[in-house]
């Protein structure tokens, strides 16, 4: 990841899908909500891929295969291939083939996609502690997933099972809101036996392994709207990231992220792949101990506890320009500054 962007955006004179080879893609919140579109990001999309750029869709989502979700974008209107498509069930599913012989036994908590993934890697799925399980998984099953799935794997890590879960997000977008996500299931069965599972998905190493493994990416740039498991992961990776402002994350978010939930770029949503990035810039004078940033027609910097905002221009101009401000004042930790009326400027 850009040293730069620990402390401030980064610039590219470059477009980004010309800059990197190949995009690896959050869905939920980057490229549709609740299952529809996300405005602007079938155009952009197809606009990259025509271009060049290899396009793979990383998803914590364990629940559907991979040939559903690129049916699905084939439907919004973005091509794309099974093999386009890596999710966190491959991911924990090849984390659990390098500890277990091929063949053994696996208790899946979770949807198909789970059971689909522990195929391909030889394993076996099965619905019981009582089936004598060498392992348990655990991934997002869905708004119905019964009480009684977590049952069954308590019975099993409880007697000394080792445990895995595809991810740790708390929440998931969906067309109603904000829901319970495989994190928040992950922690039930987590007080219920005290154990830890091994986690696969995003941020952790595994899932950005498997993404390179499967797309052979030279230079790859993380899009996602989710500082903790997108933008961490892309860190985690050494590998830039783009933000976009279509998902969870927002600005004052942004403001506060802490070195390894910086990303290297900011926009507001795909159309960013197309186009390159303002230079933030440094122009502080002598007597400007925090640091002075300028971006588009924006000033930003720190005064007596508060972020401030000076000038005018395109709103995320303004945002890049507080982002330097806040994370140079913020160093390696996390910005606490006063940033509302800076925000209420831009209409963030």
């Amino acid at each position: 990841m850009s040293q730069q962007s620990r402390y401030r955006p980064s610039g590219s004179t470059t477009a980004l899908n010309e800059a990197y080879d190949t995009a690896l893609l959050d869905l939920d919140g980057v490229v549709f909500a609740g299952g529809e579109a996300i405005a602007y990001a079938v155009e952009s999309l197809n606009t990259a891929r025509d271009a060049g750029m290899r396009l793979a869709y990383v998803t914590n989502n364990a629940l559907r295969p991979p040939d559903t979700v690129a049916g699905h974008l084939t439907e919004l209107g973005v091509s794309a291939d099974p093999a386009d498509v890596i999710t966190s069930a491959q991911a924990v599913s090849r984390l659990i083939s390098e500890q277990l012989p091929r063949g053994s036994k696996v208790l899946v908590i979770g949807g198909e996609g789970l059971r689909i993934a522990l195929r391909e890697r030889g394993l076996e799925p099965v619905e019981s502690a009582d089936d004598d399980p060498a392992a348990v998984v655990q991934g997002f099953g869905g708004p119905d997933l019964a009480w009684g799935r977590f049952a069954e794997a308590c019975y099993a890590i409880n007697r000394g099972v080792p445990w895995f879960a595809s991810n740790t997000d708390l929440t998931i977008p969906s067309a109603r809101g904000i829901m319970p996500g495989n994190g928040a299931a992950v922690e039930v069965v987590r007080i219920a036996t005290g154990a830890e599972p091994q986690v696969a998905g995003k941020p952790l190493p595994p899932m950005h392994r498997e993404t390179i493994l499967r797309t052979g990416a030279k230079r790859a740039l993380v899009v996602g709207d989710r500082l903790d498991t997108d933008i961490e992961g892309a860190f985690n990776g050494g590998v830039d990231s783009l933000l976009v402002l279509t998902g969870v994350t927002d600005a004052a978010q942004l403001l506060t992220a802490e070195p390894r939930h910086r990303p290297t770029y900011v926009d507001a949503d795909l159309r960013g792949l197309l186009t390159g990035q303002p230079e933030v810039s440094d122009v502080s004078d002598a007597g400007d101990a925090a640091g002075a940033f300028g971006c588009g027609g924006w000033t930003a910097y720190v005064s007596a506890g508060a972020l401030v905002l000076d000038g005018d221009g395109a709103a995320l101009d303004g945002l890049r320009a507080l982002c330097a401000a806040a994370w140079t004042d913020a160093g390696d930790g996390s910005c606490t500054r006063d940033a509302g009326k800076a925000l209420a400027k831009l209409g963030l």
